[in-house]
């Protein structure tokens, strides 16, 4: 799926008939994700990439709340599905590029996540099952300089707490613009009220893409679905 926007929402959906909504209302500018967590197995996670992907779904194949242990999970239905994008923790986002590169030539987009500290300037790179026991703080710059050097051409600041860490998101933009790193991806509580600030934000310190994660604040808590008209909103919304 090549990108051909400035922004690209990334949202879920309860079953397949609400992500063609989705997809109906944002064409290529939202990715739908799937999160391995959700799922007993492997291949029941695989089996769902690939009915959305056999229905033109662009699938971005995700962590679960961020969780390290899902690491493996992400990689392996990741190289079974080829899916349009890939969440991966810091620690295994350059295991995980080497494998698809291994496995395809059109290796779809890899981010790699890293924690705010709440100190501007620097974050967390310990995000893996057994790092993230460590909280030592390194700066963004060689944060990105590190991502930049394993091929990764995407970072996911997770989480952000919507508003609560905008200097901190400056910063690591900036940072990874210096290092050609020109896609951001800010992750959690980010709603209808705030993303247009926090994708501002990036954009005004050099990336050139932004991907949001919107999940449960577009979510109707009574059928369990992504809201078309939550949908509609965002797509309407200009930077």
């Amino acid at each position: 799926m090549p990108f051909k926007h400035r922004v690209i929402f990334n949202v879920l959906a309860k079953d397949l008939k609400n992500a063609k909504e989705l997809v109906q209302i944002a064409g290529d500018r939202v990715l739908v994700g799937v999160m391995v967590k959700n799922f007993p197995t492997e291949e029941a996670a695989i089996q769902l990439v690939k009915e959305f992907k056999g229905n033109n779904i662009p699938v971005s194949v995700g962590l679960g709340a961020g969780d390290p242990a899902m690491w493996k999970k992400v990689a392996e239905v990741s190289v079974a599905t080829l899916p349009d994008h890939i969440n991966q923790v810091f620690p295994a986002s350059g295991y995980t590029l080497g494998r698809l590169e291994q496995t395809t030539e059109n290796v779809p987009l890899i981010n790699s996540m890293i924690e705010p500290t709440g100190t501007p300037g620097q974050v967390y790179i310990s995000t893996g099952p057994l790092s993230s026991a460590h909280r030592e703080k390194v700066t963004c710059e060689l944060a990105a300089t590190m991502i930049a050097e394993m091929g990764i051409p995407s970072i996911k600041f997770y989480p952000i707490e919507g508003v609560k860490y905008l200097d901190e998101l400056a910063e690591m933009t900036q940072a990874a613009s210096k290092v050609g790193i020109k896609i951001i991806e800010p992750t959690g509580g980010i709603d209808l009220s705030n993303v247009h600030e926090i994708v501002q934000i990036c954009i005004e310190n050099g990336a050139e893409l932004v991907i949001p994660h919107l999940y449960s604040s577009l979510i109707d808590k009574e059928t369990g679905e992504t809201k078309s008209s939550a949908m509609k909103q965002l797509v309407e919304l200009e930077w």
